[in-house]
């Protein structure tokens, strides 16, 4: 049975309509990107190879928020099965507390090389191809190639985070290890400006090595070399050894029922099990509108439970003090569910039982979706390139605690806690489809609203994503947009609630939907209005 939604109804103001084709879709950020996926579809690729297809695309024409050399993770439906693949990389396996306090750091730095851990995106690329792919890898990455080769133009909102992170490199990155960074990104010593081609043929040749050796040279060869190299001559931890010695995982899918629908998560050492936990206790009320001060309060008093249990224990499921299950119990649920009351609380972690980010979603007429999602984190990321191969290094060993004590502390060979998550939606296990907010933090946050945009108010995508966002920051404190009904505001500050209203909506996140019509086959798309997001559709 397909989703109860209504295909015309819309209370919020978008510059875009909700997107309807039966062959192939692909939402993300990007037009460009987007148009990637969908010639590969028209190649006779399959829904697979499309989000490959647009994943490198994107590391080219949206830098600012993924790079070859940060992480991925992905949800692919296929031949009547969900599976999950961790494309996230460990710390360097000699780095260590103590060496990163000798540095002179109390905490985990932003930039440089000591935040590096091993890249997955590249070998997340692989995977995908090798166990589901139609078309041969170089024949998929041919539009990212030819992007990072010939150039393209920027575009808007591309333009305005490229402008502010060099600003911001420019005054905080300025040892001999960023240049390569300036050198790649701004080579007329500014940022490129709206409109403006770029183009890296560093990008390009990597991009195509790649390809043409199916990831080897990444992890084993030439440009796995150029990255230690660059890694042992800045101070850095990364060797030869941790690239040679990484593997993406295939994990099983993590879920709760949420009215009926069966909703998906990657997980730990991902965040996508806060989703899951917030839904898990939201369930047990009943809303009868969303523009509902009620509605809001327990929302944000659910994600407050579930975000401030998962900060105490998510990371490298080795080092877990507890396991999924447990987290996401029944009784679990139900006993964060007591503690929301009529007033904003102050959060505190509970006991369970014991027992810069891109996102795109890609469909195909054969049944086949995926739910993708890769980043560099904080933009683009460490702030470093490896020289000559304009490989943008993340910095996800920033989320790693130096407190020794803390389940997520930072360790020789282990993953750290880990922002980036895609969604995915089933009932009675059949695909509704793939679902995605990026943003750090938002994400958890968008993924519920999304789902409860869907399913308990019957929001149409494009609408699903257009409604005004809340974020909770910390404590008592909650931003929301500038669009966020006033009245609503109002009355969630005397319920305790610290309202802040963000004019730039930035941080709110950026999503992309795909449904499919399971008694048509017909597809059903939104993409994000707070970007430069598109669908291409055929």
């Amino acid at each position: 049975m397909a989703l109860q939604l209504d295909p015309h109804y819309s209370p919020y103001t978008s510059q875009r309509n909700v997107v309807y084709a039966k062959n192939g879709m692909v939402a993300t950020s990007q037009p460009l990107a987007a148009q990637a996926g969908l010639d590969i579809l028209k190649k006779g690729g399959n829904a697979i190879d499309a989000a490959i297809a647009t994943a490198a695309c994107l590391t080219v024409v949206e830098p600012t928020s993924n790079g070859i050399g940060g992480d991925a993770f992905a949800l692919v439906w296929t031949k009547g099965q969900l599976h999950g693949l961790n494309a996230s990389g460990p710390a360097p396996m000699n780095i260590s507390i103590e060496k990163v306090k000798e540095n002179g750091h109390e905490s985990m730095p932003k930039y440089g090389w000591l935040p590096v851990t091993v890249p997955g995106a590249p070998a997340a690329w692989v995977e995908l191809s090798k166990r589901f792919g139609r078309l041969p890898l170089l024949e998929v990455m041919k539009p990212a190639i030819e992007y990072a080769a010939n150039g393209f133009p920027i575009s808007p909102t591309l333009g305005r985070f490229w402008k502010k992170a060099f600003e911001q490199y420019k005054q905080e990155c300025t040892g001999a290890e960023f240049e390569a960074w300036f050198e790649t990104f701004a080579p007329k010593e500014r940022a490129p400006e709206v409109g403006e081609i770029w183009s890296s043929l560093d990008h390009a040749d990597t991009l195509e090595e790649i390809a043409r050796t199916n990831g080897e040279s990444f992890y084993k060869g030439a440009l796995a070399e150029k990255i230690a190299a660059a890694s042992a001559t800045y101070g850095g931890y990364l060797t030869k050894d941790d690239l040679g010695n990484f593997k993406p995982e295939w994990v099983d899918p993590i879920k709760v029922n949420y009215r009926g629908y069966d909703v998906w998560e990657i997980p730990p050492n991902g965040q996508g099990i806060v989703a899951l936990m917030a839904l898990n206790i939201l369930k047990g009320f009943d809303f009868t509108a969303k523009e509902e001060t009620n509605t809001y309060h327990k929302q944000i008093e659910a994600m407050k439970l579930a975000y401030t249990c998962g900060k105490q224990y998510i990371t490298d499921p080795k080092h877990m003090g507890v396991t999924a299950e447990e987290l996401l119990s029944t009784s679990y649920g139900q006993q964060r569910q007591a503690q929301i009351g009529s007033e904003a609380c102050m959060p505190a972690p509970g006991v369970p039982p014991r027992g810069g980010t891109v996102y795109l979603a890609t469909a195909d007429g054969e049944g086949n979706m995926v739910s993708f999602i890769q980043s560099n984190y904080m933009g683009f990321g460490s702030a470093v390139v490896v020289p000559g191969t304009g490989i943008a290094l993340q910095n996800r060993g920033h989320d790693f605690s130096l407190d020794p004590t803390h389940y997520n502390c930072l360790k020789g060979g282990k993953k750290t806690y880990h922002t980036i998550i895609p969604g995915f939606l089933t009932k009675d296990n059949q695909p509704v489809g793939p679902f995605g907010v990026m943003g750090g933090y938002m994400q958890p946050q968008g993924h519920v609203q999304v789902i409860m945009n869907t399913i308990d108010f019957h929001l149409h995508p494009q609408a699903a994503l257009d409604a005004p966002r809340w974020q909770w920051k910390n404590e008592k404190t909650v931003e929301v947009e500038k669009t966020f009904p006033s009245h609503i505001a109002e009355e969630l500050v005397r319920k305790g609630h610290d309202i802040k209203v963000v004019v730039d909506s930035g941080s709110f996140g950026r999503g992309q939907i795909i449904w499919r019509n399971p008694e048509t086959g017909v597809l059903i798309g939104g993409t994000e209005s707070r970007t430069d997001g598109a669908i291409a559709s055929w």
